[in-house]
């Protein structure tokens, strides 16, 4: 059945990681979403599961794998009528590989879209710098993807990445968004911005909600608002695919 905004596709959102992300997230699709009634905006179906394990302590060896806990949720969201699933966790995306030819839906790339983004930006940047957890920086999951752009990353030190990333992120989870969290955040980008850095890549959704764009003093690149942006555009172009052998979308 095609709704009031002429295409089939029904948002799969595979969330709780964490959940304030998740509503972020959610939030960052519908203001993304060209509209002037509810019938403008587009099918969605929420899956938010904080029992998932987390992705760090797994990548780190420290805890157990979450990847039976996110193809259950990617199944939970194809039964209820998804054609495409977005996860707004980028340590998650460590795992997509392993669910990727089992779960029957496209997935579409949210650091695949980061990287897609940063290439369209003017100036033209050469060098990034990335705030997100430890699983994700040693994960490769940001430096695979720039260098396939041609972008030079550039990374925290181990002690600004415990003591000002990890902590500001901890800060977040735990719902603590006050002035410290931000100064925290803030130093850590500063940081990377004086090694060169033309613009900071908010690699963890939980850091944009502790560290607003005006206190970076360059570029910051939200992942969650490029995850929202691909989705609109995917929904508006056209009716919804049939997902391929091997389907990660990459905001086709």
């Amino acid at each position: 059945m095609t709704d009031p905004t002429g295409t089939k596709e029904i948002i799969g959102i595979l969330g709780g990681m964490g959940p304030a992300a998740t509503a972020d997230f959610y939030a960052k699709l519908v203001s993304m979403t060209p509209g002037h009634s509810d019938q403008d905006h587009l099918r969605t179906v929420i899956w938010s599961d904080p029992t998932i394990p987390d992705r760090t302590a797994a990548l780190l060896g420290d805890g157990p794998d979450p990847t039976p806990w996110l193809l259950a949720g990617s199944r939970v969201l194809r039964e209820a009528g998804a054609t495409v699933i977005a996860i707004p966790c980028n340590t998650a995306h460590a795992f997509v590989p392993r669910i990727v030819d089992r779960v029957g839906l496209p997935i579409v790339h949210m650091i695949g879209e980061v990287a897609r983004h940063l290439t369209t930006l003017s100036p033209q940047v050469r060098t990034a710098g990335l705030l997100a957890t430890t699983g994700t920086v040693r994960a490769g999951l940001y430096q695979e993807w720039l260098d396939r752009s041609g972008i030079e990353l550039v990374l925290p030190d181990a002690d600004s990445q415990d003591a000002e990333v990890m902590a500001g992120i901890r800060a977040v989870k735990a719902g603590v968004r006050d002035d410290a969290t931000t100064a925290v955040l803030a130093r850590a980008a500063r940081r990377l911005a004086d090694r060169g850095a033309q613009a900071i890549i908010a690699g963890c959704t939980e850091i944009p909600l502790g560290l607003p764009a005006d206190t970076v003093e360059v570029p910051l690149v939200d992942p969650a608002l490029t995850l929202a942006r691909a989705l609109v555009r995917r929904a508006r172009a056209g009716t919804a695919r049939e997902a391929p052998p091997n389907p990660i979308g990459l905001g086709r």
